[in-house]
């Protein structure tokens, strides 16, 4: 029998949003939370964005395109949004979870290696570039933004997407690093319900229950 997870968190399904409406979504839903504010996950798509995170070099988008460049607040260097994309932000209150950022991270990146390992995908982390990797191809990238305790922004998933634009940059900060999605794995599986598996990893790996 399967078991039902009641998440200890709020799950929002967004579908495609623009980056800067949800960027701000997320800035707004931190600066107005109160200790009783329930943590949120909210699952989305977005066009075609680059976002360069406040380590971001210019140098790292190597040639322009029509692809807008958008300057966050998030933590790390240049990546790709696009359509085909899992997003999972995490709007989390780290202070009643009791994690730090280090931890936090390695539970984001656990959580989509267990995902992937139910599809018998191998994949791991790398300490020095977080995110998560299959054969030295990165999968899924990772970008939070801390304030007073509490934390947004979070992971994107390459599911079935275009991977050109990728090209177009260096990955993170990382010259010639090859970018992977889960459908040229032999992930079949919609994004949706990739989208609930994440959710359900993510209340294992945050809560251990």
């Amino acid at each position: 029998m399967k078991r039902t997870l009641s998440f200890f968190f709020k799950a929002r399904y967004l579908g495609v949003v623009d980056y800067p409406v949800a960027w701000q979504a997320m800035k707004d839903f931190t600066a107005n939370r109160v200790d009783r504010t329930l943590d949120e996950v909210w699952l989305l798509q977005h066009p075609p964005v680059y976002t360069q995170g406040i380590a971001g070099k210019p140098e790292h988008l190597l040639y322009p395109n029509d692809i807008p460049v958008i300057r966050t607040d998030r933590g790390g260097q240049i990546t790709f949004h696009g359509p085909g994309q899992l997003v999972a932000y995490l709007l989390l209150d780290l202070r009643r979870l009791q994690l730090n950022v280090r931890g936090l991270v390695r539970k984001m990146e656990d959580s989509v290696i267990d995902l992937l390992a139910d599809y018998r995908i191998e994949a791991k982390g790398c300490p020095d570039a977080p995110g998560v990797y299959v054969d030295d191809a990165k999968i899924a990238s990772l970008g939070l933004k801390i304030k007073n305790g509490c934390c947004y922004h979070g992971i994107a998933l390459n599911i079935d997407m275009d991977l050109k634009p990728f090209s177009a940059i260096n990955p993170c900060g990382y010259a010639g690093l090859k970018v992977t999605q889960a459908k040229d794995l032999g992930v079949d599986d919609e994004i949706g319900v990739i989208g609930q598996k994440m959710l359900e990893k993510l209340q294992i790996n945050l809560t251990g229950r």
